[in-house]
């Protein structure tokens, strides 16, 4: 389909209002939390360090498209890695669809200039940042003299900070939350905790103490050992519910990732379905007003 047909199904189906007829409209709207987006264009190249690009562009026509078909109502937009700092396409799109989405930024943590180029994104229309510090020595910069001032910059702006990192991380992160108890802070995938060592998940619920800290029930589909409905990596989400409540837990698709592993819908239905632990009163919090909470929608 060509973009220019794709972005007229786009508008001509959310054009108005809603995305399904009244009479399938759920009790709650549903709100991701979490995608990607890129496309091939000379205008954003992708950054030098991006040695294996994608082969295949993921527009926001075609996320527009599958929201629409499940009932979707808005977006968070996450900064792709293939850019690295270069938030300039991100940008574009949150301009030219800003009824749709919000979108979180990444800066170079590793640069003493990352809360100026953080206040510039914000002025440009950013709701947050992306850390994603690896589990190995090359992120041991989480614990080094540039944090402080990006989260102090965040705390101040009141933008959220959204850390991908392994679980082995999370200790690290529980200091610097504990330095800046007002902000909020969004831990990515459960801190992708193995399935096979259950004891790690103890490292993330040890942020439950702290209110501000919020964590994104996805990657089912990667961690589990299983076929959907990945019943094995529910049972990590039913601790997680445990610790930190349903108003603390948000979903999130990871799309266009989760596709060798997972269609969009599946990412959805495993949650709004699958987790029979979850009430309607549950659901509405982890489908939409938590990430409300986060990054309010209008």
């Amino acid at each position: 389909m060509s973009r220019a047909v794709s972005r007229r199904l786009a508008v001509s189906t959310l054009v108005g209002g809603g995305f399904l007829s009244s009479s399938a409209q759920p009790k709650y709207r549903i709100i991701d939390s979490h995608v990607h987006l890129w496309k091939k264009d000379p205008r954003y190249p992708w950054a030098k360090e991006t040695t294996r690009p994608p082969d295949q562009d993921r527009t926001p026509e075609m996320l527009l498209e599958l929201m629409k078909a499940n009932g979707i109502e808005k977006t968070v937009i996450i900064q792709v890695i293939h850019y690295r700092w270069d938030n300039s396409y991100l940008a574009a799109v949150l301009k030219e669809y800003p009824r749709y989405f919000q979108g979180v930024a990444r800066v170079n943590p590793e640069s003493s200039a990352a809360p100026d180029d953080l206040s510039r994104l914000v002025e440009q229309g950013f709701r947050g940042v992306r850390i994603s510090p690896s589990g190995e020595a090359g992120g041991d910069w989480i614990r080094g003299p540039l944090m402080p001032p990006l989260w102090k910059r965040c705390q101040e702006l009141k933008v959220p900070m959204t850390v991908l990192a392994p679980v082995t991380r999370m200790p690290d992160v529980g200091k610097l939350v504990e330095n800046f108890p007002a902000l909020t802070v969004v831990i990515d995938h459960m801190a992708d905790s193995p399935l096979d060592r259950p004891e790690e998940l103890r490292k993330l619920i040890a942020l439950s103490r702290y209110p501000k800290v919020f964590v994104k029930v996805s990657h089912s589909w990667s961690l589990s050992k299983q076929g959907y409905p990945w019943k094995d990596s529910q049972e990590q989400v039913k601790r997680l519910y445990d610790a930190f409540g349903p108003k603390r837990l948000m979903w999130g698709t990871d799309w266009p990732v989760c596709l060798p592993h997972a269609t969009y819908a599946q990412t959805l239905s495993v949650v709004r379905d699958e987790m029979k632990f979850l009430n309607d009163e549950d659901k509405s919090w982890m489908l939409s007003r938590t990430v409300e909470q986060v990054w309010p929608f209008a």
